[in-house]
Formats: structure tokens, sequence, C-alpha cells
């Protein structure tokens, strides 16, 4: 008896020519004369660009503005001699990323291949060469050497045991608090008002609080706009539609001002706290929106298989209909925690000096006068920087996630058992 598996099967997906770059350039690039004047026209300009930005980069640009003030760009106002905190963050936070590389790619052949040794090499010598990083190389290098050391731990570790990915999760979520309790103080240490809290440290704050916030709210949120209650159907419509209605300045302005309306007489909760309770619930209008759209996608026939396997509504959506949704709207959930990411930005207009707000400062000040150049590019790379890992690791997951090869690999072996019984 032949057991039939999808590897011994036949493929029936067509076969992938691939083209070798002379012929892809020339099939995509100079297919006819209109392609070829375009072709050239935007390679011009762009190379024209190029030139000049990297002519100005190395002669005419005063970079000297941001290693002076890179300490402000990263942490605000924080205080210089508990610095040591920031950098025992930065270390729990790659360990942990560290980690987590090596327990998923723990069946990979390799887990240092060529391409990535080269990164790692060409980061290490960014730390060296850097002029804003190189005071600290002392400390980056080590950190360095610490993700690809526990890289090495996390694969061992998730190759012996296999159900470690569940407390790599818990992990992470008890670092929020870790780190929240290190930045902040009390328990045994200094407190840091959040007045002293600015630069990268708060955006970053602000946008991972946000994000984990406003996720569960717009899932209720678009779970309640299909409900078939209506009260509970009428009331998640009409803060949807309110919240998008509004721009987010003004929810803002709103947050710092309302929230303490509706809280015992005497108490103001801090202002990085409104703004985190502003952003969170102006997001999750728009995320709801985003998984609404997947849900919608989602056949009625899966609902009703659920149903006839004897699943209540809490399980069919839990196991069958909301694990469809979430990953047809991976990319669209994505997008708005990248939105809500570059939305920080606005915090500054409610007197909190965050990355952007913190640059604004350093060219108030009479000696950098007229560096907008220099200033504002480097934070747009920092800013392009997150907003592409995070996009980079939404199409990663989506990878992960596509099970629709292995759905017609499956259909493939059930067709041909059907057609050659054992």
């Amino acid at each position: 008896m032949t057991t039939l598996t999808p590897d011994s099967l036949p493929s029936t997906r067509p076969q992938q020519i691939g083209l070798g770059p002379r012929a892809w350039v020339k099939k995509h690039l100079f297919s006819d004369w209109a392609n070829s004047l375009l072709t050239v026209v935007i390679v011009t300009i762009f190379g024209w660009g190029l030139f000049s930005l990297i002519k100005w980069a190395f002669t005419a640009a005063q970079w000297q503005v941001i290693p002076n003030n890179f300490g402000l760009f990263m942490t605000g106002t924080y205080p210089p001699e508990l610095y040591v905190r920031i950098w025992t963050v930065l270390a729990i936070i790659c360990a942990l990323a560290g980690f987590s590389w090596g327990v998923l790619g723990r069946n990979l052949s390799t887990l240092f291949s060529r391409n990535v040794l080269i990164g790692i090499a060409l980061v290490c010598a960014l730390i060296i060469l850097f002029p804003p990083t190189r005071p600290s190389s002392l400390k980056l290098l080590p950190i360095v050497a610490l993700v690809a050391g526990m890289a090495a731990v996390g694969r061992q570790v998730g190759r012996k045991f296999p159900g470690v990915g569940k407390w790599v999760s818990l992990s992470w979520f008890l670092s929020y608090f870790v780190t929240l309790w290190l930045i902040g103080g009390g328990l045994g240490l200094t407190r840091v008002s959040t007045n002293d809290w600015g630069g990268l440290v708060l955006t970053l704050f602000t946008a991972v609080t946000g994000i984990a916030l406003c996720f569960p709210l717009g899932l209720l949120l678009a779970l309640g706009r299909r409900s078939a209650l209506p009260v509970v159907r009428w009331l998640s419509t009409a803060y949807i539609e309110l919240v998008r209605g509004v721009p987010l300045v003004a929810f803002l302005f709103m947050g710092q001002v309302m929230i303490p309306l509706f809280l015992p007489v005497g108490s103001r909760p801090d202002r990085v706290l409104r703004a985190i309770i502003a952003l969170s619930l102006f997001s999750a209008a728009y995320l709801a929106e985003n998984v609404r759209a997947g849900l919608q996608a989602v056949p009625r026939g899966q609902r009703e298989a659920a149903m006839s396997l004897g699943l209540n509504t809490p399980l069919s959506l839990g196991l069958i209909i909301l694990p469809q949704a979430l990953k047809i709207a991976i990319p669209a959930i994505v997008g708005q925690f990248i939105s809500l990411f570059q939305d920080t930005t606005l915090l500054a207009i409610v007197g909190l000096a965050e990355l952007l707000g913190i640059g604004k400062s350093i060219l108030a000040n009479p000696t950098y006068l007229g560096r907008y150049a220099e200033v504002y590019l480097f934070l747009a790379v920092i800013y392009w920087f997150f907003c592409y890992a995070m996009s980079l690791g939404s199409r990663r997951l989506e990878e992960k996630l596509n099970t629709d090869n292995a759905h017609a690999d499956g259909l493939r072996v059930q067709t041909l058992a059907t057609q050659h019984p054992a």
C-alpha cells in the first residue's frame, strides 16, 4: 500500500522560469521606446537627486548638531546619572529579541547565514564609525554580541523544548512592566517624573502602549458593530463614526482637558497617560473598521460549519472566524499601527517632548540655528527604520500564516487518493 503525501505528488503548479538580470531589465525597463525613454528620465532625475544629496552630506552639511545632542534625541531631559536604567532596558529588549529570533529559527539549518553575518558586521562598523554612536561603542558592541548569543541559546532551547514559544510571549508581556518600572522608578528606585521623559524613549513608549491598548478595543468595537443586539451595534457604530469624524489633534486636546472631568475632584492623571488614552481611543475606531473588513471577507460557510460542529458563538468566533479575519486584515492592521507610531509626533502640541518635539527644541537653540536639514533628515531616518521594521515584520508574518499552498496540496492528496485508492 502506497502512502500519498504532498511531497511525493507531482506538482500541478505552472513552472516559473526565472529571468536573468539582463533579460529582466530588457523586459521591464526597455521593452519599447516609450518605456525606455521613461526609464532614462526617471533614472536621470533620481541619479541627480542622489548625487546632490551625497555631495551635500559630505561637503556642506554640519552634522555636529547630532552627536552634540544625541542624548536629548534619545531620552530628552531624563537625568544623565540614571542612564544606566535606559541601558538596562535596551539590554533586556535586545536579549529577548535575540532569544525570540533563536526560538523562531530553531528549525533552520543555519541560524547565522552569510547575509546575517554580513549584517551584524555592518551594524558593528556603523556603531564604530557613526559619530553619534562612537562614544557609546563600548556599550553598544556588547549588546550586539548579546543579541547573537541569546539567539544561539534560544535556538538550542527551542529545539529541546518545542513549547517554549508561549513562554517567550509571556516574557515580552512582563518585560513591558519591568521597562516601565525601570524608566519611571518606584519600588526601591528613585522616581523620575514623566515631565523628564522625552525623545525616542517617550515616542516608543507611547506608541507601544497605544498599540497594545487599541488592538483589543478595536477588536471589541468591530465585533460590536456586527452584533445581532441592536443596542450594542448602534453604540459601536456611533463611537466609530464619531471618532473618525474628529481630527487627532482635537482628540488629543479633548483628552488633556476632558479626561480629568470624569474623575474625582482633585485627581488629575499624568499627561503621558492622558495622551496614551487619547491615542488608543482614536486608533481603536480605525482599527475596528480594518478588523470588520476582515470579518466580512470570511465566507459565511465557515460560521455555518462551526455551528454544525456544535460550537457556540464565542468558540466559533475565537477558533474559526477571528483567526481567518485577522490573517486577512494583517496589512491594514499593521498600517494602522504604523500610522499610530507616526501620530506620536502630534504629542508635542500638547506639551510632550517626543522625538520631533526634541528636534524642534534643539533647533531653537541659537547655536544650531539653520540646521533644519541635518536634524530633520536624522529624525526621518529614525522614523523610517521603525516603520520599515513593522512593515517587514508584517510581511514575514503573512508568509508564515499563508496556508494557501498547503491547502492546495491537501486538495491534491484528497483528489489522487480518491482516484487511486490503496
